[in-house]
Formats: structure tokens, C-alpha cells, sequence
């Protein structure tokens, strides 16, 4: 397979790419920081393609999207990973403006491109890697809350716009809990998933063309809860 893999450089992203890369899959990076990007060439030369691009800035990036199309020749699956959050209880907007930069608008950029590139071709599979965090509002970090709740929003839309076009386009939204990542931050955490094992359930879920998946999948009872909790209990947590 084909895959093309954004924010591949740390984190989910780069757990994906090894495992996707050890099985013998052509893979298309994405990431900021060239001396990553770097090393995971090396790790995989025969495999692995890259292209350093920032997500915020959109030509740079576009380009970095077209090199790899053109290098792989189709793609088969797209996953963006790319993400950003600040705890930020003091509202600080010099914290909320890189995190609605990067989730927002970078995301959206991206995610659109990936789109219109695999209904040019007619068929393949959409992936984000969005957060149980965006299901509900959370002062300690409302920035990364509210534009993680802007990306499930969107994938649902891609999803159902897929559906009534007819097109072979499949579209994952794929909502980790707390992963032993950087991204994780703040005191008192807990169910904190090893990235590794976050990484064999979202490839599963991927394979089985799920819709949405929580991972792990422990994570799912959090987002029930989270769901259905009145407003009125939810602010006490």
C-alpha cells in the first residue's frame, strides 16, 4: 500500500509509520523538523519518502503534498496527525492562536487537499487522528478542546459527503484518550495508553474502515460518559 502520513516525526504519527514501514508499505512523511525526518529515512531508505513542510504555512505545504502524490503515484491511505495543545487556564491568546493556526486552519488545509487528491483517483481512505478532548468543553485547555470538537465535526461531514456522492472514499476519525506522548500534559493523569499499543488499534481500525474508533478502546466509556454527563455535574469535575 501507499500511505502518507502527516506529523510522522514524534508521537502516533511516527508509531504509525514504523509499523506501516516494517510491513513493507511505501510511505510519504510529512513533518517540520528535518533531522527527523531524516532519521526515519534512514531507518526505512528502500520504503520511506519525505518532505519538510510546516502545516501552518499552506504553499509550503502544498507543494510538500504534491511531491509526494507524485512520488508514490496514488495513495491509498492518508492520515493526518498533526496537532497542537497548551494548557492555557489563564487564556493566555498568545497560547490560543498556534493552537487554532495548526488544528484549524493548517488541519483544514490539509484534510481538503487529502480529500480532493483521493476523489481525483477515485477511491482511498481518509484518516485524522482527532481527541476525546474535543467532545466536551475543558477549561484547562479550551483552545485544544473546542478545535479538536471543529475537527470531529468536519470529519463527519467529509463522511457523509463521501456517502451521498457514491464515491469510494472511506473517512476514520480516530479519538484517542491520553497517550504517552508529549502531547499529554498536565498532573493527576490517568489511563495514559502506551503510544505503541495506541498505534496497533488505530491500524485496525483503519483496516476495518471503521467510521470512528476510540483508542483504546477503553477510552470508549469516557466518551459515553462524557456525552451524556448534564452540564450541571460536568462543571464539579
Amino acid at each position: 500500500m501507499n500511505v502518507l502520513i502527516i506529523g510522522a516525526t514524534s508521537g502516533i504519527g511516527k508509531a504509525l509509520f514504523e509499523i506501516y514501514a516494517a510491513k513493507g508499505n511505501r510511505i510519504g512523511i510529512v513533518g517540520r523538523r528535518v533531522y527527523l525526518l531524516d532519521e526515519l529515512y534512514q531507518r526505512h531508505p528502500d520504503n520511506t519518502f519525505t518532505s519538510a513542510a510546516d502545516i501552518t504555512k499552506q504553499e509550503e505545504f502544498g507543494q510538500a503534498i504534491d511531491t509526494l502524490c507524485r512520488k508514490l503515484g496514488s495513495v491509498d491511505i492518508a492520515i493526518v496527525c498533526s496537532g497542537r495543545g497548551d494548557l492555557n487556564p489563564s487564556l493566555d491568546y498568545a497560547l490560543e492562536s498556534p493552537t487554532i493556526e495548526t488544528n484549524v486552519r493548517g488541519w483544514t488545509f490539509v484534510i481538503d487537499m487529502f480529500y480532493h487528491v483521493l476523489e481525483k483517483q477515485g477511491h482511498g481512505h481518509l484518516v485524522a487522528i482527532t481527541s476525546v478532548g474535543g467532545l466536551r468543553g475543558e477549561p484547562m485547555a479550551p483552545a485544544y478542546s473546542a478545535t479538536k470538537a471543529f475537527q470531529i465535526n468536519y470529519m463527519e461531514a467529509l463522511r457523509k459527503k463521501a456517502f451521498k456522492s457514491g464515491s469510494h472514499i472511506a473517512v476514520t476519525d480516530i479519538r484517542p484518550g491520553l497517550v504517552d506522548t508529549a502531547m499529554a500534559k498536565g498532573e493527576g493523569l490517568f489511563w495514559v495508553m502506551p503510544v505503541e499499543k495506541v498505534a496497533r488499534q488505530i491500524i485496525d481500525a483503519i483496516r476495518k474502515r471503521k467510521s470512528q474508533a476510540y483508542v483504546t478502546k477503553r477510552w470508549h466509556i469516557i466518551a459515553i460518559i462524557n456525552r451524556h454527563l448534564p452540564f450541571g455535574l460536568y462543571k464539579r469535575m
